[in-house]
């Protein structure tokens, strides 16, 4: 265990000290060389489809040997509309306002101080996740457009399908001529990786979990970096008194339907009173013809 412990200590700190350099780089990477980047990943993830659902199909199969709930499939589970949807998902941040160097607030005081605020990358960013494959290419688009490199550390469920597409990642980036090194996928699924991830306190800036309450317990109970944390799921559709009711169906049903078995999925939907009387009735009726549950009391 001891030797296990100082092999993936070294690893993560490696990757972390090249995920420092390439930060580096990419903070000073103009905006059109990052949206180009992203928008030559989202070619390449569609050019590796192949190769992705190849490597999907590796991690369906461990994962009914090893008697996985059917949801927990679902949400493993990557096909060519899932893959073309994350390419999609990858140009439309790519589409975003530019964030690095956009000024927030300026003031100016009357000694002529001029006082700005302006959006700078943090740095590295580190995201241990559970296993949605899709969270692979969210994040790193997420992070690519802010100016950030990231550590990206999937859950061994989705591992071989998490290192295609971080390939596919990596040839977008090398496409652009940016650093491969802005996103590099954790190589390995031993659990000695995380801790040693977490103690890589010079080399990164944040880190972000993402999945059940006891994944974000143990991050921050470990972790030597500050972390960015949720706890509970709990996720809400707001429909405000002015909102349009036949949109607000629709958003709902997607909330919830679409993908019932992911973090994600809608679990409450608060209504404003002043529209209850016009919407309740009928979302009730659309949910309980598609199977959904609803419980709520009288009021309306």
């Amino acid at each position: 265990m001891g030797a296990l412990a100082s092999n993936a200590a070294q690893e993560m700190a490696a990757i972390a000290r090249r995920a420092r350099v390439a930060s580096r780089s990419l903070a000073r990477a103009a905006e059109a060389d990052r949206v180009a980047a992203l928008a030559a990943i989202a070619g390449q993830l569609r050019a590796s489809e192949a190769d992705i659902l190849a490597a999907n199909a590796e991690d369906l199969q461990a994962a009914r040997g090893a008697g996985l709930a059917p949801a927990m499939i679902d949400r493993l589970t990557l096909t060519g509309p899932r893959i073309a949807a994350m390419a999609e998902a990858v140009e439309e941040i790519a589409t975003m306002p530019a964030l690095v160097g956009r000024i927030e607030h300026a003031a100016h005081r009357e000694n002529g101080l001029e006082i700005a605020r302006m959006r700078i990358p943090l740095g590295v960013v580190a995201m241990i996740f559970e296993s949605r494959p899709n969270v692979t290419t969210d994040a790193a688009a997420l992070c690519l457009k802010s100016g950030n490199a990231v550590i990206l550390r999937g859950g061994k469920e989705a591992f071989c399908s998490s290192r295609a597409l971080g390939r596919a990642v990596a040839a977008g980036l090398a496409a652009a001529g940016l650093s491969a090194d802005a996103v590099q996928v954790v190589p390995v699924t031993d659990r000695a990786a995380i801790p040693a991830l977490l103690a890589c306190d010079e080399d990164i800036d944040v880190v972000i979990p993402r999945g059940g309450e006891g994944l974000i317990r143990f991050v921050t109970e470990h972790s030597r970096i500050p972390v960015l944390k949720h706890y509970k799921g709990v996720c809400h559709v707001f429909v405000d008194a002015a909102a349009d009711l036949d949109m607000a169906m629709a958003i709902i049903e997607n909330a919830k339907v679409s993908r019932p078995g992911v973090c994600n999925a809608a679990e409450t939907v608060l209504i404003h009173r002043a529209c209850a009387q016009a919407l309740v009735p009928r979302l009730v009726t659309r949910l309980g013809a598609l199977g959904v549950e609803v419980r709520g009391d009288d009021t309306v």
